[in-house]
């Protein structure tokens, strides 16, 4: 499900696990991961990690940004027949949604490519 992205009940058909239970233990993994990992990777950054990325950010030209890139909108102009209508977006032009949010030594590195209807 966080690989993928699909829903409890998609998940059926190969794991032969109801969506009650599929959401249950989806639960207690996060729980387990953010208690494992959560004093190191979930901490809120310190004022000389500030400092640091402010820094390296300025002297790429980026000045004030931590990092963070919100989304972007990619036509597709290649996109498979069969898929088109599920990509296609509000300019009616299959589109592909990259989230990113990454820092310049990758301490936060995140990537989604979704498909998302904009209306």
């Amino acid at each position: 499900m966080l690989t993928y992205g699909c829903s409890a009940d998609c998940t059926n058909e190969y794991c032969r696990l109801g969506e009650s239970i599929t959401h249950e233990y989806l639960r207690k993994f996060c729980f387990v991961m953010e208690a494992m990992y959560g004093q190191w990777y979930l901490r809120p950054p310190n004022s000389a990690n500030l400092y640091r990325l402010l820094h390296k950010a300025s002297h790429r030209g980026f000045l004030g940004i931590l990092g963070n890139l919100n989304c972007m909108h990619w036509e597709w102009k290649n996109c498979p027949t069969a898929w088109a209508r599920q990509f296609t977006g509000y300019k009616n032009k299959p589109i592909v949604v990259l989230e990113a949010v990454a820092s310049y030594h990758l301490d936060v590195a995140c990537l989604f490519s979704s498909h998302r209807i904009e209306q």
